[in-house]
Protein backbone atom coordinates (compact mmCIF):
# COMPACT_ATOMS: atom_id res chain seq x y z
CA UNK A 1 0.00 0.00 0.00
CA UNK A 2 1.30 3.67 -0.39
CA UNK A 3 3.02 5.32 2.71
CA UNK A 4 0.47 7.75 3.87
CA UNK A 5 1.91 10.93 5.16
CA UNK A 6 4.42 11.27 7.95
CA UNK A 7 2.77 12.67 11.60
CA UNK A 8 5.52 15.34 12.73
CA UNK A 9 7.78 13.78 15.18
CA UNK A 10 8.76 15.24 18.93
CA UNK A 11 12.48 15.92 19.63
CA UNK A 12 12.51 12.94 22.15
CA UNK A 13 11.18 10.37 19.33
CA UNK A 14 13.68 12.06 16.68
CA UNK A 15 16.47 11.57 19.44
CA UNK A 16 15.78 7.63 20.29
CA UNK A 17 15.40 7.34 16.58
CA UNK A 18 18.76 8.26 16.33
CA UNK A 19 20.20 6.86 19.02
CA UNK A 20 18.80 3.18 17.44
CA UNK A 21 20.48 4.03 14.01
CA UNK A 22 23.55 4.69 16.15
CA UNK A 23 23.13 1.66 17.99
CA UNK A 24 22.89 -0.46 15.06
CA UNK A 25 25.66 1.35 12.89
CA UNK A 26 27.87 0.86 15.43
CA UNK A 27 26.86 -2.88 15.73
CA UNK A 28 27.57 -3.80 12.14
CA UNK A 29 31.19 -1.73 12.09
CA UNK A 30 32.42 -3.30 15.47
CA UNK A 31 31.33 -6.95 14.84
CA UNK A 32 31.36 -7.37 10.95
CA UNK A 33 33.30 -10.44 11.42
CA UNK A 34 30.67 -12.74 12.75
CA UNK A 35 27.00 -11.51 10.71
CA UNK A 36 25.33 -13.69 11.68
CA UNK A 37 25.28 -12.59 15.23
CA UNK A 38 25.00 -8.95 14.04
CA UNK A 39 22.07 -9.28 12.59
CA UNK A 40 21.20 -11.33 15.21
CA UNK A 41 21.44 -8.23 17.68
CA UNK A 42 19.93 -5.82 15.11
CA UNK A 43 16.76 -7.26 14.57
CA UNK A 44 16.48 -7.94 18.45
CA UNK A 45 16.98 -3.75 18.66
CA UNK A 46 14.78 -3.46 15.87
CA UNK A 47 11.88 -5.71 17.31
CA UNK A 48 12.39 -4.20 20.89
CA UNK A 49 12.28 -0.52 19.19
CA UNK A 50 8.68 -1.41 16.95
CA UNK A 51 7.14 -3.25 19.90
CA UNK A 52 7.05 -5.73 17.44
CA UNK A 53 6.04 -9.66 18.38
CA UNK A 54 8.56 -11.52 15.98
CA UNK A 55 11.11 -10.40 13.25
CA UNK A 56 13.74 -11.85 10.60
CA UNK A 57 16.26 -11.40 7.92
CA UNK A 58 15.96 -13.42 4.59
CA UNK A 59 19.60 -13.71 2.25
CA UNK A 60 18.85 -14.49 -1.60
CA UNK A 61 21.06 -17.33 -2.62
CA UNK A 62 21.82 -15.96 -6.28
CA UNK A 63 22.31 -19.35 -7.59
CA UNK A 64 19.73 -21.36 -6.56
CA UNK A 65 17.38 -18.47 -6.09
CA UNK A 66 15.89 -19.50 -2.76
CA UNK A 67 15.48 -17.02 0.42
CA UNK A 68 17.21 -18.23 3.82
CA UNK A 69 15.80 -17.24 6.88
CA UNK A 70 20.15 -16.05 8.57
CA UNK A 71 18.78 -14.41 11.64
CA UNK A 72 15.50 -13.98 13.72
CA UNK A 73 13.65 -13.04 17.12
CA UNK A 74 10.67 -14.09 18.54
CA UNK A 75 8.88 -16.98 20.22
CA UNK A 76 9.86 -19.08 17.16
CA UNK A 77 13.52 -20.04 15.54
CA UNK A 78 12.95 -20.40 11.92
CA UNK A 79 16.68 -19.67 11.65
CA UNK A 80 17.71 -21.50 7.84
CA UNK A 81 14.35 -21.42 6.81
CA UNK A 82 14.18 -21.80 2.95
CA UNK A 83 11.43 -20.26 0.94
CA UNK A 84 11.10 -19.79 -2.97
CA UNK A 85 11.88 -15.97 -3.88
CA UNK A 86 8.57 -15.70 -5.84
CA UNK A 87 6.42 -16.75 -2.82
CA UNK A 88 5.05 -14.64 0.10
CA UNK A 89 5.59 -11.15 0.89
CA UNK A 90 8.84 -11.51 1.21
CA UNK A 91 9.49 -12.77 -1.82
CA UNK A 92 7.27 -10.20 -2.90
CA UNK A 93 9.48 -7.25 -1.42
CA UNK A 94 12.65 -8.47 -3.18
CA UNK A 95 11.16 -9.10 -6.79
CA UNK A 96 9.47 -5.36 -6.55
CA UNK A 97 12.58 -4.13 -4.40
CA UNK A 98 9.89 -1.92 -2.48
CA UNK A 99 9.05 -1.89 1.24
CA UNK A 100 5.64 -3.55 1.55
CA UNK A 101 3.03 -3.23 4.41
CA UNK A 102 0.93 -5.11 5.25
CA UNK A 103 -1.85 -4.19 7.78
CA UNK A 104 -4.28 -7.75 7.60
CA UNK A 105 -2.20 -10.90 5.93
CA UNK A 106 -6.05 -11.81 5.88
CA UNK A 107 -6.19 -9.87 2.50
CA UNK A 108 -3.25 -9.90 0.83
CA UNK A 109 -3.07 -12.83 -1.78
CA UNK A 110 0.45 -13.02 -1.30
CA UNK A 111 0.93 -14.25 2.23
CA UNK A 112 1.23 -18.18 2.28
CA UNK A 113 0.58 -19.16 6.00
CA UNK A 114 3.31 -21.74 5.32
CA UNK A 115 5.19 -20.71 8.42
CA UNK A 116 2.02 -20.19 10.50
CA UNK A 117 0.96 -23.88 9.48
CA UNK A 118 3.88 -25.42 10.62
CA UNK A 119 4.57 -23.78 13.87
CA UNK A 120 0.90 -22.60 15.00
CA UNK A 121 2.23 -19.17 15.06
CA UNK A 122 -0.53 -16.51 14.12
CA UNK A 123 0.21 -13.54 11.67
CA UNK A 124 -1.39 -10.99 11.48
CA UNK A 125 0.65 -7.33 10.30
CA UNK A 126 3.61 -7.55 8.45
CA UNK A 127 5.88 -4.84 7.58
CA UNK A 128 8.88 -6.02 5.36
CA UNK A 129 11.57 -3.54 3.61
CA UNK A 130 14.40 -5.36 0.33
CA UNK A 131 17.75 -4.68 1.98
CA UNK A 132 19.35 -2.55 -1.33
CA UNK A 133 22.80 -1.97 -2.56
CA UNK A 134 22.60 0.22 -6.03
CA UNK A 135 19.19 -1.03 -6.70
CA UNK A 136 19.92 -4.71 -6.20
CA UNK A 137 18.56 -6.76 -3.57
CA UNK A 138 20.25 -8.72 -1.20
CA UNK A 139 17.38 -9.78 0.68
CA UNK A 140 14.62 -8.29 3.23
CA UNK A 141 13.74 -7.75 6.61
CA UNK A 142 10.62 -8.18 8.09
CA UNK A 143 8.63 -7.43 11.25
CA UNK A 144 5.43 -8.85 12.39
CA UNK A 145 2.61 -7.98 14.71
CA UNK A 146 3.04 -4.57 16.71
CA UNK A 147 2.17 -5.00 19.93
CA UNK A 148 1.25 -1.96 21.19
CA UNK A 149 -1.44 0.79 20.26
CA UNK A 150 -3.88 -0.83 17.44
CA UNK A 151 -1.15 -3.25 16.41
CA UNK A 152 -1.05 -1.54 13.07
CA UNK A 153 2.67 -0.39 11.88
CA UNK A 154 2.89 3.13 10.96
CA UNK A 155 4.57 5.26 8.18
CA UNK A 156 6.92 6.44 10.85
CA UNK A 157 7.62 2.63 11.75
CA UNK A 158 8.12 1.95 8.22
CA UNK A 159 10.75 4.92 7.79
CA UNK A 160 12.63 3.50 10.23
CA UNK A 161 12.85 0.14 8.70
CA UNK A 162 13.72 1.48 5.39
CA UNK A 163 16.80 3.19 7.14
CA UNK A 164 17.55 0.49 9.15
CA UNK A 165 17.49 -2.06 6.11
CA UNK A 166 19.87 0.29 4.46
CA UNK A 167 22.06 -0.20 7.25
CA UNK A 168 22.05 -4.05 7.31
CA UNK A 169 22.26 -4.26 3.49
CA UNK A 170 25.69 -2.03 3.48
CA UNK A 171 26.83 -4.47 6.51
CA UNK A 172 25.67 -7.95 4.51
CA UNK A 173 27.70 -6.31 1.45
CA UNK A 174 30.81 -5.27 3.65
CA UNK A 175 30.90 -8.86 5.02
CA UNK A 176 30.99 -10.67 1.84
CA UNK A 177 33.74 -8.46 0.39
CA UNK A 178 35.61 -9.18 3.25
CA UNK A 179 34.85 -12.85 3.14
CA UNK A 180 36.08 -12.57 -0.51
CA UNK A 181 38.92 -10.71 0.25
CA UNK A 182 39.75 -13.40 2.84
CA UNK A 183 39.38 -16.55 0.38
CA UNK A 184 41.34 -14.64 -2.35
CA UNK A 185 43.94 -14.19 -0.55
CA UNK A 186 44.04 -17.68 1.23
CA UNK A 187 43.78 -18.90 -2.89
CA UNK A 188 46.57 -16.85 -3.49
CA UNK A 189 48.96 -18.20 -1.08
CA UNK A 190 48.00 -21.93 -1.83
CA UNK A 191 48.93 -20.80 -5.57
CA UNK A 192 52.23 -19.13 -4.47
CA UNK A 193 53.15 -22.71 -2.58
CA UNK A 194 51.78 -24.30 -5.73
CA UNK A 195 54.28 -22.41 -7.54
CA UNK A 196 57.41 -22.34 -5.67
CA UNK A 197 56.67 -26.78 -5.68
CA UNK A 198 56.50 -26.00 -9.56
CA UNK A 199 59.53 -24.60 -9.60
CA UNK A 200 61.42 -26.67 -7.19
CA UNK A 201 60.26 -29.88 -9.88
CA UNK A 202 62.38 -28.34 -12.90
CA UNK A 203 66.57 -28.82 -13.07
CA UNK A 204 68.46 -26.12 -11.77
CA UNK A 205 70.54 -23.71 -14.22
CA UNK A 206 73.50 -25.09 -15.74
CA UNK A 207 76.62 -23.18 -16.72
CA UNK A 208 76.88 -21.72 -20.44
CA UNK A 209 79.20 -24.58 -21.54
CA UNK A 210 76.32 -27.59 -20.88
CA UNK A 211 74.61 -29.25 -23.81
CA UNK A 212 70.73 -28.58 -22.36
CA UNK A 213 69.14 -25.45 -21.56
CA UNK A 214 65.73 -24.52 -20.73
CA UNK A 215 63.50 -21.72 -19.50
CA UNK A 216 59.81 -21.78 -18.63
CA UNK A 217 57.69 -18.63 -17.73
CA UNK A 218 54.46 -18.96 -16.90
CA UNK A 219 51.39 -16.63 -17.87
CA UNK A 220 49.57 -16.86 -14.48
CA UNK A 221 51.10 -18.17 -11.03
CA UNK A 222 50.94 -21.79 -11.72
CA UNK A 223 52.10 -23.69 -15.19
CA UNK A 224 50.90 -26.22 -17.16
CA UNK A 225 53.94 -26.05 -19.23
CA UNK A 226 57.14 -27.96 -17.42
CA UNK A 227 60.64 -29.57 -18.96
CA UNK A 228 63.39 -31.47 -17.41
CA UNK A 229 66.74 -33.02 -17.73
CA UNK A 230 69.48 -34.84 -15.74
CA UNK A 231 72.34 -36.95 -16.65
CA UNK A 232 72.28 -40.37 -16.61
CA UNK A 233 75.34 -42.59 -15.36
CA UNK A 234 77.03 -43.12 -18.62
CA UNK A 235 77.28 -39.52 -19.62
CA UNK A 236 74.35 -39.29 -21.88
CA UNK A 237 71.11 -36.74 -20.94
CA UNK A 238 67.48 -37.31 -20.50
CA UNK A 239 65.30 -34.67 -21.64
CA UNK A 240 61.68 -34.18 -21.99
CA UNK A 241 59.42 -31.17 -22.23
CA UNK A 242 55.76 -31.13 -22.18
CA UNK A 243 52.41 -28.85 -21.95
CA UNK A 244 49.19 -30.08 -19.83
CA UNK A 245 46.04 -29.19 -21.32
CA UNK A 246 44.09 -26.28 -20.08
CA UNK A 247 45.04 -23.99 -16.81
CA UNK A 248 45.35 -23.40 -13.52
CA UNK A 249 45.27 -26.29 -10.09
CA UNK A 250 44.59 -28.59 -11.87
CA UNK A 251 46.90 -28.20 -15.00
CA UNK A 252 49.99 -27.82 -12.37
CA UNK A 253 48.64 -30.97 -10.75
CA UNK A 254 49.24 -32.99 -13.89
CA UNK A 255 52.12 -31.45 -14.70
CA UNK A 256 53.56 -32.19 -11.40
CA UNK A 257 52.63 -35.88 -11.56
CA UNK A 258 53.94 -35.75 -15.25
CA UNK A 259 57.52 -34.37 -14.62
CA UNK A 260 57.81 -36.86 -11.16
CA UNK A 261 56.81 -40.01 -13.24
CA UNK A 262 59.46 -38.99 -16.06
CA UNK A 263 61.92 -38.58 -13.19
CA UNK A 264 61.63 -41.75 -11.84
CA UNK A 265 61.17 -43.81 -15.18
CA UNK A 266 63.63 -42.09 -17.43
CA UNK A 267 66.12 -43.34 -14.35
CA UNK A 268 66.09 -47.09 -15.81
CA UNK A 269 64.01 -47.28 -18.78
CA UNK A 270 66.28 -45.32 -21.90
CA UNK A 271 63.64 -46.09 -24.80
CA UNK A 272 61.79 -42.79 -25.18
CA UNK A 273 58.88 -44.75 -27.02
CA UNK A 274 58.78 -47.07 -24.39
CA UNK A 275 59.13 -44.64 -21.72
CA UNK A 276 56.33 -42.37 -23.22
CA UNK A 277 54.20 -45.60 -23.39
CA UNK A 278 54.94 -46.51 -19.28
CA UNK A 279 54.26 -42.60 -18.25
CA UNK A 280 50.91 -42.91 -20.77
CA UNK A 281 49.65 -46.11 -19.31
CA UNK A 282 49.99 -43.86 -15.78
CA UNK A 283 48.19 -40.98 -16.73
CA UNK A 284 45.45 -42.79 -18.64
CA UNK A 285 45.05 -44.65 -15.07
CA UNK A 286 43.54 -41.48 -13.40
CA UNK A 287 43.16 -38.55 -15.53
CA UNK A 288 40.23 -36.88 -15.11
CA UNK A 289 37.76 -34.43 -17.18
CA UNK A 290 39.65 -35.26 -20.38
CA UNK A 291 43.02 -33.66 -19.97
CA UNK A 292 45.87 -35.08 -21.17
CA UNK A 293 49.43 -34.17 -21.54
CA UNK A 294 51.46 -33.58 -24.96
CA UNK A 295 55.13 -34.82 -24.23
CA UNK A 296 58.35 -35.42 -25.50
CA UNK A 297 60.99 -37.05 -24.26
CA UNK A 298 64.45 -38.41 -25.54
CA UNK A 299 67.66 -39.60 -25.14
CA UNK A 300 70.85 -37.26 -26.10
CA UNK A 301 74.49 -38.26 -26.21
CA UNK A 302 77.09 -35.50 -26.43
CA UNK A 303 79.78 -37.97 -27.60
CA UNK A 304 78.27 -38.89 -30.86
CA UNK A 305 75.97 -35.74 -30.50
CA UNK A 306 73.72 -38.25 -31.43
CA UNK A 307 69.90 -37.69 -30.38
CA UNK A 308 66.77 -40.36 -29.46
CA UNK A 309 63.47 -38.96 -29.25
CA UNK A 310 59.68 -39.69 -28.91
CA UNK A 311 56.56 -37.55 -29.54
CA UNK A 312 53.34 -37.42 -27.60
CA UNK A 313 50.99 -35.42 -29.98
CA UNK A 314 53.57 -32.18 -29.08
CA UNK A 315 54.47 -29.39 -31.34
CA UNK A 316 57.57 -31.16 -33.92
CA UNK A 317 60.35 -30.59 -32.55
CA UNK A 318 62.68 -27.83 -34.40
CA UNK A 319 66.22 -28.63 -35.53
CA UNK A 320 68.95 -25.94 -36.91
CA UNK A 321 71.48 -27.25 -39.07
CA UNK A 322 75.24 -26.08 -38.82
CA UNK A 323 74.65 -24.76 -42.41
CA UNK A 324 71.12 -22.51 -41.19
CA UNK A 325 68.70 -25.11 -42.46
CA UNK A 326 65.65 -25.72 -40.46
CA UNK A 327 63.79 -29.12 -40.11
CA UNK A 328 60.71 -30.40 -38.48
CA UNK A 329 60.16 -33.47 -36.31
CA UNK A 330 56.14 -34.43 -36.32
CA UNK A 331 54.52 -35.88 -33.53
CA UNK A 332 54.58 -40.01 -34.04
CA UNK A 333 51.81 -40.95 -31.42
CA UNK A 334 48.84 -39.28 -29.44
CA UNK A 335 48.86 -36.73 -26.01
CA UNK A 336 49.76 -38.79 -23.19
CA UNK A 337 46.50 -39.67 -21.47
CA UNK A 338 43.58 -40.12 -23.33
CA UNK A 339 43.79 -43.90 -23.39
CA UNK A 340 46.14 -46.60 -22.45
CA UNK A 341 48.35 -48.85 -24.50
CA UNK A 342 49.62 -46.99 -27.11
CA UNK A 343 52.98 -47.82 -29.23
CA UNK A 344 55.13 -44.48 -29.10
CA UNK A 345 57.40 -44.77 -31.91
CA UNK A 346 61.49 -43.31 -32.10
CA UNK A 347 62.58 -40.64 -34.41
CA UNK A 348 66.63 -40.12 -34.18
CA UNK A 349 68.88 -37.53 -35.70
CA UNK A 350 72.45 -36.44 -35.57
CA UNK A 351 73.09 -32.98 -34.69
CA UNK A 352 76.58 -32.51 -36.59
CA UNK A 353 77.03 -29.08 -35.32
CA UNK A 354 73.36 -27.78 -35.02
CA UNK A 355 70.76 -27.60 -32.36
CA UNK A 356 67.56 -29.01 -31.69
CA UNK A 357 64.62 -26.81 -30.06
CA UNK A 358 61.50 -28.22 -28.18
CA UNK A 359 58.89 -25.20 -27.10
CA UNK A 360 54.71 -25.00 -25.99
CA UNK A 361 52.23 -23.01 -28.03
CA UNK A 362 53.14 -20.41 -25.82
CA UNK A 363 55.93 -19.21 -27.89
CA UNK A 364 54.56 -20.00 -31.75
CA UNK A 365 50.80 -18.46 -30.75
CA UNK A 366 52.85 -15.49 -28.37
CA UNK A 367 52.47 -11.66 -29.97
CA UNK A 368 55.81 -9.25 -30.16
CA UNK A 369 55.13 -5.83 -30.66
CA UNK A 370 53.19 -5.91 -33.67
CA UNK A 371 50.18 -7.70 -32.40
CA UNK A 372 50.55 -10.89 -34.58
CA UNK A 373 51.23 -14.19 -33.47
CA UNK A 374 55.10 -15.28 -33.60
CA UNK A 375 54.23 -18.49 -35.94
CA UNK A 376 56.60 -21.20 -36.76
CA UNK A 377 58.35 -18.45 -39.47
CA UNK A 378 58.74 -15.88 -36.57
CA UNK A 379 60.53 -18.61 -34.26
CA UNK A 380 62.52 -19.50 -36.91
CA UNK A 381 63.81 -15.89 -38.13
CA UNK A 382 63.99 -15.49 -33.84
CA UNK A 383 66.22 -18.46 -33.78
CA UNK A 384 68.49 -17.49 -36.47
CA UNK A 385 68.83 -13.44 -35.22
CA UNK A 386 70.05 -15.12 -31.53
CA UNK A 387 71.95 -18.30 -32.70
CA UNK A 388 75.29 -16.54 -31.93
CA UNK A 389 74.48 -15.78 -28.25
CA UNK A 390 74.97 -18.47 -25.58
CA UNK A 391 72.08 -20.62 -24.92
CA UNK A 392 70.47 -19.38 -21.89
CA UNK A 393 70.85 -15.65 -23.12
CA UNK A 394 69.17 -17.23 -26.26
CA UNK A 395 66.47 -18.57 -24.41
CA UNK A 396 66.11 -15.72 -22.53
CA UNK A 397 65.93 -13.50 -25.28
CA UNK A 398 63.45 -15.37 -27.11
CA UNK A 399 61.06 -14.73 -24.17
CA UNK A 400 61.81 -11.00 -23.99
CA UNK A 401 60.74 -11.04 -27.02
CA UNK A 402 57.34 -11.47 -25.98
CA UNK A 403 57.32 -9.85 -22.73
CA UNK A 404 57.91 -6.02 -23.90
CA UNK A 405 56.28 -3.43 -21.43
CA UNK A 406 52.77 -3.57 -21.41
CA UNK A 407 52.43 -7.16 -22.96
CA UNK A 408 50.26 -9.68 -21.50
CA UNK A 409 50.89 -13.83 -22.24
CA UNK A 410 47.74 -15.57 -22.39
CA UNK A 411 49.73 -18.97 -22.23
CA UNK A 412 52.67 -20.40 -20.43
CA UNK A 413 55.58 -20.22 -22.12
CA UNK A 414 58.60 -22.83 -22.47
CA UNK A 415 61.31 -23.70 -24.39
CA UNK A 416 64.31 -26.16 -24.58
CA UNK A 417 67.50 -26.26 -26.42
CA UNK A 418 70.07 -29.03 -26.90
CA UNK A 419 73.24 -27.76 -28.67
CA UNK A 420 75.85 -30.22 -29.99
CA UNK A 421 78.69 -27.62 -29.70
CA UNK A 422 79.46 -25.77 -26.35
CA UNK A 423 78.13 -22.58 -26.21
CA UNK A 424 80.49 -19.57 -27.20
CA UNK A 425 81.97 -18.09 -24.44
CA UNK A 426 83.03 -14.32 -24.63
CA UNK A 427 86.37 -14.63 -26.22
CA UNK A 428 86.87 -10.74 -24.13
CA UNK A 429 85.10 -8.98 -21.09
CA UNK A 430 86.79 -5.85 -20.18
CA UNK A 431 84.91 -3.03 -18.72
CA UNK A 432 85.94 0.42 -19.79
CA UNK A 433 85.68 4.24 -18.21
CA UNK A 434 82.74 6.15 -20.41
CA UNK A 435 85.31 8.91 -21.32
CA UNK A 436 86.61 9.83 -24.87
CA UNK A 437 89.80 8.18 -23.34
CA UNK A 438 88.77 5.13 -23.46
CA UNK A 439 88.28 4.88 -27.19
CA UNK A 440 91.66 3.82 -28.39
CA UNK A 441 91.59 0.86 -25.89
CA UNK A 442 87.95 -0.37 -27.36
CA UNK A 443 89.23 0.01 -30.91
CA UNK A 444 91.94 -2.36 -30.06
CA UNK A 445 89.93 -4.82 -28.57
CA UNK A 446 87.89 -4.82 -31.42
CA UNK A 447 90.56 -5.34 -33.75
CA UNK A 448 91.92 -7.98 -31.79
CA UNK A 449 88.45 -9.75 -32.31
CA UNK A 450 88.17 -9.27 -35.71
CA UNK A 451 92.16 -10.90 -36.51
CA UNK A 452 91.18 -13.74 -34.51
CA UNK A 453 87.63 -13.94 -36.67
CA UNK A 454 89.72 -14.29 -39.71
CA UNK A 455 88.77 -10.74 -41.05
CA UNK A 456 91.05 -8.73 -43.71
CA UNK A 457 93.03 -6.03 -42.66
CA UNK A 458 90.39 -3.46 -43.90
CA UNK A 459 87.48 -5.19 -42.20
CA UNK A 460 89.25 -5.26 -38.92
CA UNK A 461 89.35 -1.45 -39.29
CA UNK A 462 85.92 -0.89 -39.87
CA UNK A 463 84.92 -3.11 -37.00
CA UNK A 464 87.10 -1.27 -34.68
CA UNK A 465 85.58 2.06 -35.88
CA UNK A 466 81.88 0.53 -35.68
CA UNK A 467 82.55 0.00 -31.76
CA UNK A 468 84.30 3.10 -31.42
CA UNK A 469 81.15 4.82 -32.57
CA UNK A 470 78.98 2.76 -30.16
CA UNK A 471 80.88 3.61 -27.45
CA UNK A 472 80.90 7.45 -28.19
CA UNK A 473 77.11 7.14 -28.69
CA UNK A 474 76.84 5.53 -25.19
CA UNK A 475 79.09 8.27 -23.49
CA UNK A 476 77.23 11.00 -25.56
CA UNK A 477 73.71 10.39 -25.39
CA UNK A 478 73.38 7.79 -22.45
CA UNK A 479 75.66 9.49 -19.83
CA UNK A 480 75.77 13.14 -21.33
CA UNK A 481 79.48 13.05 -20.77
CA UNK A 482 78.82 12.56 -17.17
CA UNK A 483 81.92 11.46 -15.33
CA UNK A 484 82.37 8.00 -13.16
CA UNK A 485 80.46 6.12 -15.65
CA UNK A 486 81.62 2.54 -17.19
CA UNK A 487 80.53 0.31 -20.11
CA UNK A 488 81.32 -3.32 -20.71
CA UNK A 489 82.50 -4.74 -23.73
CA UNK A 490 81.93 -8.38 -24.29
CA UNK A 491 83.10 -10.35 -27.46
CA UNK A 492 81.97 -13.80 -28.15
CA UNK A 493 83.01 -15.78 -31.37
CA UNK A 494 82.10 -19.29 -33.06
CA UNK A 495 82.13 -20.73 -36.45
CA UNK A 496 79.24 -18.20 -37.34
CA UNK A 497 79.95 -14.86 -36.82
CA UNK A 498 81.79 -12.49 -34.16
CA UNK A 499 79.39 -10.51 -31.62
CA UNK A 500 79.94 -7.47 -30.01
CA UNK A 501 77.60 -6.98 -26.75
CA UNK A 502 78.23 -2.95 -25.50
CA UNK A 503 76.67 -2.91 -22.01
CA UNK A 504 75.89 0.33 -20.10
CA UNK A 505 74.24 1.29 -16.97
CA UNK A 506 71.97 4.36 -18.83
CA UNK A 507 68.34 4.70 -19.07
CA UNK A 508 66.81 2.06 -20.95
CA UNK A 509 66.50 3.41 -24.67
CA UNK A 510 63.76 2.65 -27.46
CA UNK A 511 65.06 1.00 -30.03
CA UNK A 512 63.33 3.36 -32.58
CA UNK A 513 64.72 6.18 -30.92
CA UNK A 514 67.76 5.06 -32.60
CA UNK A 515 66.97 4.05 -36.16
CA UNK A 516 68.86 5.43 -38.99
CA UNK A 517 67.56 8.50 -40.33
CA UNK A 518 67.64 9.40 -43.94
CA UNK A 519 70.79 10.58 -44.91
CA UNK A 520 70.39 14.50 -45.75
CA UNK A 521 68.48 15.26 -42.26
CA UNK A 522 71.66 14.44 -40.51
CA UNK A 523 73.85 17.22 -39.31
CA UNK A 524 77.56 17.10 -39.65
CA UNK A 525 78.93 14.04 -37.53
CA UNK A 526 75.91 12.47 -36.90
CA UNK A 527 76.73 9.29 -39.45
CA UNK A 528 77.46 6.52 -36.13
CA UNK A 529 74.18 4.53 -36.28
CA UNK A 530 74.53 4.53 -40.40
CA UNK A 531 77.96 3.54 -40.30
CA UNK A 532 77.41 0.83 -38.22
CA UNK A 533 74.73 -0.22 -39.72
CA UNK A 534 76.68 -0.68 -42.73
CA UNK A 535 79.57 -2.40 -41.16
CA UNK A 536 77.35 -4.69 -38.79
CA UNK A 537 75.57 -7.69 -40.41
CA UNK A 538 73.24 -6.99 -37.12
CA UNK A 539 72.91 -4.18 -35.16
CA UNK A 540 69.78 -4.53 -32.52
CA UNK A 541 68.95 -3.83 -28.63
CA UNK A 542 68.49 -6.84 -26.61
CA UNK A 543 67.23 -7.48 -23.06
CA UNK A 544 70.62 -6.82 -20.84
CA UNK A 545 71.40 -9.06 -17.93
CA UNK A 546 70.85 -7.64 -14.30
CA UNK A 547 72.37 -5.02 -13.14
CA UNK A 548 72.61 -2.83 -16.62
CA UNK A 549 70.38 -0.54 -18.32
CA UNK A 550 71.16 -1.34 -22.32
CA UNK A 551 72.73 -3.90 -24.87
CA UNK A 552 73.62 -3.40 -28.10
CA UNK A 553 74.02 -6.64 -29.86
CA UNK A 554 76.17 -6.00 -33.04
CA UNK A 555 76.99 -9.49 -35.12
CA UNK A 556 79.52 -9.79 -37.78
CA UNK A 557 79.26 -13.08 -39.86
CA UNK A 558 82.42 -15.24 -40.90
CA UNK A 559 83.10 -15.95 -44.49
CA UNK A 560 81.67 -19.10 -45.08
CA UNK A 561 81.09 -21.49 -48.36
CA UNK A 562 77.71 -20.47 -49.78
CA UNK A 563 77.34 -17.36 -47.95
CA UNK A 564 76.60 -14.29 -49.16
CA UNK A 565 78.79 -12.62 -45.75
CA UNK A 566 82.20 -11.68 -46.62
CA UNK A 567 84.50 -10.20 -45.13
Amino acid sequence: MPNPALPPLDDAHMVSEVALLAKIGWDFAAESADLDETLRHAIQRILDYLDAEAGSIFLLDEETRELSCRACAGPLDITGLKLEVDHGIVGRTITSNCLQMVRDVAKDQSFTGFVDAQTGFTTRSILCAPLLIRGKALGAIEVINKKSADGLFSPADSQLLVALSALAALAIHNARMAAALVEQERMKKELELAGEIQRSLLPRPRSDDFPIHGLNVPALEVSGDFYHFFELPDGRLSFCLGDVSGKGMNASLLMAKTISLFHCLAKTQHEPGVLLAAINDEVAETATRGMFVTLVAGIYDPQTQQVIFANGGHQPPLFRDARGGFQEFAAEGPPIGIFAGVDYLEQSLALAGGSLYLFTDGLTEGKPKNGVPLGDTGVRSLIEKLRALPAPRRLQQMAAHLQFPGAVLHDDLTIMVIDSVLAPLPMESTDLPACPDCLPQAREVARTAGRKAGFDDETVENLALAVNEAVMNVIQHGYHFASGQTVRLEISLDDAALAFDLLDHAPPVRPEAVQSRPLDEIRPGGLGVHFIRSIMDEMTFIAPPPGFGNCLHMVKYRKKEGSEHGT
